[in-house]
């Protein structure tokens, strides 16, 4: 249970046993009437935390902060601030000449801190820090040229390939314009070859539908078609987090779907909101529940993408 108390020009909030000082609570930090403010956007994260945390913890995490609310200057901090308290989990990890130290969102109270300065969207690893080499997740980043509908045409084709392949795979609103198509993996592959196979279905789906799917990675030659991205399956690449809210107009929120929810047509990348998605959660649960006892290998399934691709050649 989080409390607030004011304190001076600012506010208290415990959340599991922690004290987190949330400065200038009424800072407008979406635009709006009425406004979304600083302290509804921590008391969003703190009332999200339990269905999130599954999907952060153990990951060192970018910030993407906007002090001043979205309509102000934003920058993503890798490195994690001196003045953080030491209550804030840590990890440092290697980088091109040298290491970083990444916060990692293993609790409420860090949600509700990171949010009080000013973390719009935390954008999480696809590794975890006991084996930042081997994802247990991959993402395909489906982001239309055009409409949403070119994504949610993508991702159904998409779904139908992992399918056939063997892969139980999960989609999400990105909140910002498309969606994300996400395949939880058992660790057993490193990133090379993670970043292998999802180009292999990438130039396997692109080469079924040339018409409507691109790997081209030059804008200038992709056109109308929508860019099948896998560039986020490589070490210390991220994925916005499920449940994180996006710097945009409203306040949307990443959230996870369910396949058939790609058949309601008033859907866009930014339906859910922070002020929907509680609701939302405690009308229908998460969509992705489960999802960490579907981990699964790409082996078998990299046979079977080879024996497609042939019979396409």
């Amino acid at each position: 249970m989080a409390r607030l108390r004011r304190q001076g020009v600012g506010e208290t909030i415990e959340v599991g046993g922690r004290v987190v000082e949330i400065t200038h609570p009424d800072k407008a930090y979406f635009p709006g009437r009425p406004p979304i403010t600083k302290r509804q956007l921590v008391a969003y994260y703190v009332a999200v935390a339990p269905t999130m945390l599954p999907y952060t913890r153990g990951r060192p995490v970018t910030l993407q902060r906007f002090p001043d609310g979205i309509g102000g200057a934003g920058f993503f901090q890798k490195e994690v601030s001196d003045w953080y308290p030491r209550w804030i989990h840590r990890a440092t990890v290697p980088k091109e000449g040298g290491t970083v130290t990444h916060a990692v969102v293993d609790d409420a109270a860090t949600l509700a801190y990171l949010a009080g300065q000013g973390c719009i969207t935390p954008h999480v690893w696809l590794s975890r820090i006991d084996k930042p080499h081997h994802p247990d997740r991959l993402i395909f980043d489906l982001d239309p040229p055009k409409s949403f509908e070119q994504a949610r045409t993508a991702a159904r084709l998409l779904h139908d390939l992992l399918s056939q392949l063997g892969l139980a795979s999960f989609v999400m609103t990105t909140g910002s314009r498309g969606l994300h198509v996400l395949v939880p993996l058992d660790r057993v592959a490193d990133f090379r070859r993670v970043r292998a196979f999802t180009q292999e279905v990438a130039a396997l789906l692109a080469e079924q539908h040339p018409d409507r799917l691109t790997t081209e990675a030059r804008i200038a030659k992709r056109g109308h078609r929508l860019y099948l991205d896998t560039t986020r399956n490589a070490y210390a690449q991220t994925g916005v987090a499920p449940y994180a809210v996006r710097a945009k107009p409203g306040a949307p929120v990443a959230t996870p779907l369910r396949w058939t929810e790609l058949d309601d047509p008033a859907l866009d990348s930014s339906s859910h909101s922070v002020r929907t998605v509680l609701e939302r959660l405690a009308r229908e649960g998460d969509a992705w529940s489960g999802i960490a006892l579907r981990r699964q290998g790409i082996r078998v399934a990299a046979k079977r993408l080879a024996r497609l691709a042939a019979d396409v050649g």
